[in-house]
This record gives structure tokens, C-alpha cells and sequence, in this order.
């Protein structure tokens, strides 16, 4: 009998696979659970970073209070300190507090002393050396989690006891919500004022010593960096919003319609953002006036040269102007135009506004403004040029005859306000809003200033519509100094101007 040979055709079996060894078994199914977690926790901390930094930009910046936009350097901060501190950490850098160390930093005053201000980041835990956002343990993870939910809970609470007034609706802008010109910036940054200070001295002053000056570029970039509504922190001695809302049986914490009520509550309003704003006080401001003038001084800028005349008085100049912003995003309804409007609005009107603040430190018994701590006469200005001679002379009438109306503060305030936000500019868009609000203001000036000045003027004019009249006059000292600057610029085209004076008066736009 044959045996038949195998058959390639037909199926062999597999051969048996040996177990593996429990062991190995056991650490190859460990391996691939531990990549399945791996994966997966990424994923999910991906998420939750992105949600946790998206939470994170409701805690205000530990430093200067602004709008937080995540961790920088280990500290929950705004763009504007991240920036700030960065610059720090250069080996050049040797800052100096001319004071007692002591300065607050805040949103507003946060550019006034670099040293308090980087002695404060550092208190806080800056350094280049700390841990990166993504890897905060669970202990700071709950604890920053916690601080949302109390920043939260605040908004809410403000939010309900709100007047319902389009007129002080709250802006919330997204971080994105920058106002942006040329190759800076301006945004809502807004804060508290405390006294004025000191580290200024008459209209515009700017401390001597290097590391005192403004930083403006620098500033500049800041506004960019930061975007937070109006937050009616009070001044000390100062009535907020938030006091008058909750304590006067004009601002109700229900809805409130009446034109009075909102009337007064606007002039509250605009007067307290005037008071945080202004670097001094009436009261300094007169005691100064009774000093014994500097003649060393009257003399310095009488025979100062042509060109560091005109950068000296721009350097002032922006100083005042930086405070004028801040009053703008103060008066409510400003930041809920729209952000062309707002920059159309800033540009046009601030020299104007800057000329009403002169008028706080126009001395009528002497004919002299207190400027760089002493009080100088208009001569002291005089150059040349007929042109910037007409300019100086017009400008000083203007601020005399302001002085002479004898306007409290608030109506100094309400007064500003409507030069600031005339519907006439060209180039605004929203037209309407822009109208209703001024002429909201209109409505509080024309009843503040019926209480405090009653009497008519000549005939049935009032003191109102004296100041009214008075606008048209402003916007040809606007346009008279833009020719002048204009014209001075060409024949001095090496000098560097700050940067927030380039920005509002670009000779080219």
C-alpha cells in the first residue's frame, strides 16, 4: 500500500503560538494603556488650558489691575506689564523713583514710575525663569478657578444692580476690540485715580530726571495691549457711580427713565471721570498762583531755542493728552461708539480739550498760566514765526476768557464732554448714537449750568449758550495749530516728536 505523499494544496494547520510569559504579557498591555492615557490626557489638557486661559482673561492683571490676557512670567498680567517687564530685563535698564518708593501702579499712573513698577512685578513673582501657563499644578489650576468664578460673581452682581440707561451700558470689548491707527494704538484702557500727583507740577509738567519722563512709545504700545470698560473706582473724597447708585434716591437700583435722573447722574459721572483726570487739584493750582514767580525761569524759556521750545511744550502737551484719553473712556457711552469714531472723536478734539484744561491754570490777576512750576506770561512762548505768535496769543485769549466765565468743575467737565463729542467731525459713521449722546450731555450742562449760573449774560443769552458759541472758536485754534505744526515740521524734519503726539497730529492725515 502507498502512502500518499502531502498535498501542497491542502490547508496546514497554524503552529501553536507559545503564551508569553505573564510578566512581558502584562508590561506590553501597561505600554499601549499608557500611550492611550497619554493621548487622551493631552487632548484634554489641551482643552482645558484653552478654556482655563480663555477664563483666566476675567482676573484683572495683578499688577496694574487692566485687562488680564493670560500668564506672563508666572503672574496673571496684561499685555502692557508682560511688555513692560520684558523691556526690564534688559542690562541697560536702571530705573529710579525720584519719591519714596512708594508710588501706586495702577492702569492709568502704572507708565509714571518704572521702578514701582517692576519692584511690584517682581513682589508678585515675575521672572523669566518661571513656569510656563500649561503647567500649573492642580493646587494653582483650583485657585485660579476659584478667582474666575469670584470675578464672575462681581460682574453679575454689578451687572444687575446697573441702571437700565443706554446711555451707561457697559461695554465689554474682546481682547481683539483694539482701536488702532498707524503703527500704534489706543484702546480701552481705563482705571481708578487716586490725589493728584505730585510728580507733576503745573499745566502739563513733566519730572526733569530721565527716568520720570513718560515713556510714551512705550505707553503707547500699552493702550494697544489692553481693552477693559469703564470701571467707576472712587476717587478719595470723590463720590463714585457705584456710591450714587446705591445711596441717592436720584440713581434707583430699579430701571430708571426719567431724563432728570439721568441728566444727574451723567453730570456725576463726567465730573468724577474730570476729577481723576486732571493731574491737580483747583486748590494746589491756586496756592501755586500765589507763589513768588521764578524770574531764572521766565528767563529759560524766553531765550530757549525755537526747536526745543516746540518739543518741550509737545512733550507737555502729551502728558495732558494721556489724561484727556482717559477722561474720554470715562464718559459713558464713549466706548459703545464705534472704534473709528472713538479715534475721529480723539484726534479732532484733543487739543481742544487740552486748551479747556489750560484754563484751570490761568491765573486772571496776573495774565499768566502756571506752567513747569511757575507762572509764565504768553510772551514766554513767542518765537518768530507770526504764525506760532497768533497761535500762542489766540490760545491764551481763549483759556483767559474761559477762566473768566468762572465754570465749576463739573461744568468744566460736562463742557468737555461736549467738545468732545460733536456729531459735526468728519468722518464719523454712527452719526446717530454719536447725537443722542451728545446732546444727553447737553441736556446736563444746560441744567447745571442754569443751578450754579441763573442770571443771564446780556439779554436772554445764558452763560450755556455763551459756551456753546464759544466751540466754533476752539476748532479754528485746532486747525491753527495743525498749520503751524505743519509748517514747523517741514522746515525741522530730523526731530522726533512722542510718539502719541505724532499719532494725533499726523501732519499727513
Amino acid at each position: 500500500m502507498t502512502v500518499p505523499l502531502d498535498d501542497e494544496s491542502a490547508p496546514r494547520p497554524e503552529p501553536p503560538v507559545p503564551p508569553a510569559p505573564p510578566a512581558r504579557r502584562q508590561l506590553y498591555d501597561a505600554y499601549v494603556q499608557t500611550i492611550v492615557d497619554m493621548v487622551y490626557s493631552a487632548e484634554c489638557e489641551i482643552t482645558s488650558v484653552a478654556s482655563l486661559k480663555a477664563q483666566i482673561e476675567i482676573i484683572p492683571c495683578k499688577v496694574c489691575g487692566d485687562k488680564s490676557s493670560g500668564v506672563h512670567y508666572g503672574v496673571i498680567t496684561c499685555e502692557g506689564c508682560k511688555g513692560f517687564f520684558r523691556r526690564s530685563q534688559s542690562s541697560v535698564v536702571n530705573y529710579q523713583c525720584p519719591r519714596a518708593k512708594a508710588c501706586t501702579v495702577d492702569r492709568v499712573n502704572r507708565n509714571r514710575c518704572q521702578y514701582c513698577r517692576l519692584q511690584k512685578c517682581l513682589r508678585l513673582g515675575m521672572s523669566r525663569d518661571a513656569v510656563k501657563f500649561g503647567r500649573m499644578s492642580k493646587k494653582q489650576r483650583e485657585k485660579v478657578e476659584d478667582e474666575v468664578r469670584y470675578h464672575r460673581a462681581q460682574q453679575r452682581a454689578q451687572s444687575e444692580t446697573a441702571p437700565d440707561s443706554s446711555v451707561f451700558d457697559q461695554q465689554t470689548p474682546s481682547s481683539s476690540d483694539q482701536l488702532q491707527y498707524g503703527s500704534y494704538g489706543y484702546t480701552s484702557e481705563v482705571g481708578g485715580y487716586g490725589p493728584a500727583s505730585h510728580g507733576y507740577s503745573g499745566y502739563g509738567q513733566v519730572a526733569t530726571h530721565a527716568a520720570m519722563q513718560y515713556d510714551i512709545s512705550a505707553d503707547y504700545v500699552d493702550y494697544v495691549d489692553s481693552t477693559t470698560a469703564y470701571d467707576p473706582r472712587p476717587t478719595p473724597g470723590t463720590p463714585s457711580v457705584d456710591a450714587a447708585a446705591t445711596e441717592s434716591p436720584l440713581m434707583p437700583s430699579a430701571v430708571t427713565t426719567d431724563p432728570a435722573q439721568i441728566s444727574e447722574l451723567l453730570s456725576k459721572t463726567i465730573a468724577d471721570a474730570h476729577a481723576r483726570t486732571c493731574l491737580f487739584t483747583l486748590e494746589h493750582i491756586h496756592d501755586m498762583f500765589r507763589k513768588p514767580q521764578d524770574l531764572s525761569k521766565l528767563i529759560y524759556y524766553k531765550d530757549m531755542a525755537h526747536e526745543e521750545l516746540w518739543l518741550e511744550c509737545a512733550q507737555k502737551l502729551t502728558t495732558v493728552i494721556q489724561q484727556i484719553i482717559e477722561f474720554a473712556k470715562m464718559v459713558p457711552g464713549f466706548m459703545k461708539l464705534h472704534q473709528d469714531d472713538q479715534i475721529v472723536l480723539l484726534k479732532a478734539g484733543s487739543f481742544e480739550l487740552a486748551i479747556l484744561r489750560m484754563s484751570r491754570y490761568y491765573d486772571l490777576s496776573q495774565n499768566c498760566v502756571l506752567y513747569a512750576e511757575t507762572m509764565l506770561p504768553q510772551e514766554a512762548f513767542y518765537t518768530n514765526e507770526t504764525a506760532e505768535m497768533r497761535l500762542v496769543n489766540l490760545v491764551f485769549d481763549f483759556a483767559r476768557s474761559i477762566a473768566e466765565m468762572k465754570l465749576t468743575e463739573t461744568e468744566l467737565a460736562l463742557y468737555s464732554a461736549v467738545v468732545l463729542l460733536s456729531p459735526d467731525r468728519p468722518g464719523l459713521k454712527g452719526l446717530a448714537e454719536i447725537t443722542r449722546l451728545s446732546q444727553a450731555v447737553q441736556r446736563a450742562l444746560r441744567i447745571e449750568m442754569d443751578r450754579t449760573h441763573p442770571q443771564p449774560i446780556k439779554g436772554d443769552v445764558t452763560v450755556c449758550d455763551a459756551m456753546l458759541a464759544k466751540i466754533p472758536v476752539l476748532r479754528d485754534l485746532s486747525m491753527l495749530h495743525m498749520d503751524a505744526l505743519a509748517k514747523f515740521k517741514r522746515s525741522t524734519p530730523h526731530l522726533e516728536f512722542p510718539a502719541l503726539h505724532k499719532e494725533l497730529f499726523s501732519v499727513d492725515s
